[in-house]
């Protein structure tokens, strides 16, 4: 019976007509070999009445290696010009799979982010779209069957090529089927978006760090966004946000396989009970810092954070204390930050005259935090208890803690980071065949 739903379901998620927007990752066009897999592909789908815009990252490694040429010649390259480099990649594999479709009879044109109008903002290696002219894409789909697209690419408004920064492809991807799903007078009447890459879904874990996780067979936007924010590298974490804010489905699947994908849903069907934890994921390259006797006035506190955000410093799990008149403050970032968070909190403390309370910072120390994610915890009680109690079981020594309505976090030795996963996964029934 619960077979028939879902197939019921499945239907109406994934029309049989329509547009279809698909996205292929860099290990998926690697080679020519593997762009003519993804010319099949989109072949066969093409034969079922679809139109079709399917967006490209650059080839396997190609991204990298562009950046290694361009440390050769400059050890801190201006980022326009980095953007232009790095555009190129895309433009090579689009151009590829357009010619691999025609030669199989296929009507394609590729296009880059200037022909197609892809407006961004000016923030070079890291641009966010503003907006898609779908004029020429129109006029495209009118004369041909697929429009094959260079992702991770956009254009400012004065013209300067942009990237979208790593993963940025799927935000392209997104971001195309949200507009196009909005388009009046288009000539589809549905549209669907699916991602491929060399994996074969969202798993409840690392599959490569966790035997047997669990692949899921749906998941909500707000708990994708959660895990992807929080580490899980499956979705570029800006394509779940636009994918959320325009209510576009996601199917994420494998290139090289024809294995059920995940659907990635605004919410999970009726029939389908919400799991009290969806997923378990780790964000490594952590680094905790305590900056110690601090004057408890609040002004060199706050200076603090002023001085970190000048610094373009993001920080995390956040914690005071306060004792004898002295505050203590703790706080996590990424490794690559720690010279800036030295050099900005030394500034600070300098400025505010604090030498007198004999105040220190360390050199912060390596970490680790992991989450368990779950839309379920809200309706459901003993959660965190649960979590913390296995940890103690597997001897993990919790550093810090933080929580929100859908997620409990917990700062960990960098050493502990993959038995302390192991220790959540097994808890919630993370793995294949495992019940709650």
């Amino acid at each position: 019976m619960a077979g028939a739903i879902e197939r019921e379901i499945n239907r109406d998620i994934e029309p049989k007509f329509g547009l279809v927007v698909q996205k292929y990752g860099g290990s998926s066009v690697a080679t020519p070999e593997k762009i003519q897999n993804v010319a099949s592909r989109v072949e066969a789908r093409v034969e079922t009445g679809a139109k079709m815009i399917v967006v490209v990252s650059a080839m396997g490694k190609t991204t990298d290696g562009l950046i290694a040429m361009a440390k050769q010649v400059s050890q801190n390259p201006f980022p326009r010009e980095m953007d232009m480099l790095l555009a190129t990649g895309e433009q090579v594999s689009a151009a590829l799979l357009a010619m691999a479709l025609l030669e199989r009879g296929v009507k394609a044109v590729s296009r880059n982010a200037f022909q197609l109008g892809i407006v961004t903002s000016e923030n070079y290696n890291n641009a966010r779209i503003r907006d898609i002219d779908l004029s020429r894409l129109i006029r495209d789909l009118t004369d041909n069957s697929v429009v094959v697209v260079t992702g991770f690419q956009g254009v400012t408004p004065d013209g300067d090529l942009t990237t979208l920064g790593r993963g940025g492809s799927d935000t392209s991807a997104v971001a195309l089927a949200a507009k196009a799903a909005n388009a009046p007078d288009a000539l589809w009447d549905s549209v669907v978006c699916e991602i491929y890459s060399d994996v074969s879904g969202i798993f409840a874990a690392d599959p490569n760090k966790v035997k047997g996780a669990r692949k899921l067979d749906y998941i909500t936007h707000i708990e994708m966004l959660e895990l992807a924010s929080l580490g899980a590298k499956v979705l570029h974490m800006r394509s779940v946000e636009v994918a959320r804010r325009y209510g576009v489905t996601l199917y994420c699947a494998s290139t090289f396989s024809e294995e059920r994908g995940t659907y990635v849903v605004k919410e999970l069907p009726e029939w389908l009970e919400s799991p009290v934890v969806t997923g378990v994921t780790v964000a490594r390259n952590q680094i905790k810092f305590v900056v110690r006797r601090i004057p408890e006035s609040g002004n060199a506190l706050a200076g603090i954070f002023q001085a970190l955000a000048v610094a373009d410093v993001n920080i995390d799990m956040i914690s005071t204390v306060t004792d004898e008149g002295l505050s203590y403050l703790s706080f996590t970032t990424i490794d690559a930050a720690a010279p800036a968070v030295i050099e900005a909190v030394s500034s600070c403390m300098r400025e505010f005259e604090c030498g007198k309370t004999g105040w220190e910072i360390g050199n912060g120390t390596q970490v680790a935090k992991v989450s368990a994610v779950g839309d379920g915890m809200n309706a459901t009680k003993g959660v965190a208890g649960r979590a913390f109690s296995a940890l103690r079981g597997a001897n993990i020594k919790m550093l810090d803690i933080s929580t929100s309505d859908i997620n409990i976090s917990v700062l960990v030795d960098e050493s502990s980071a993959d038995s302390a996963v192991e220790a959540l996964v097994k808890e919630f029934g993370l793995v294949a065949n495992a019940g709650e």
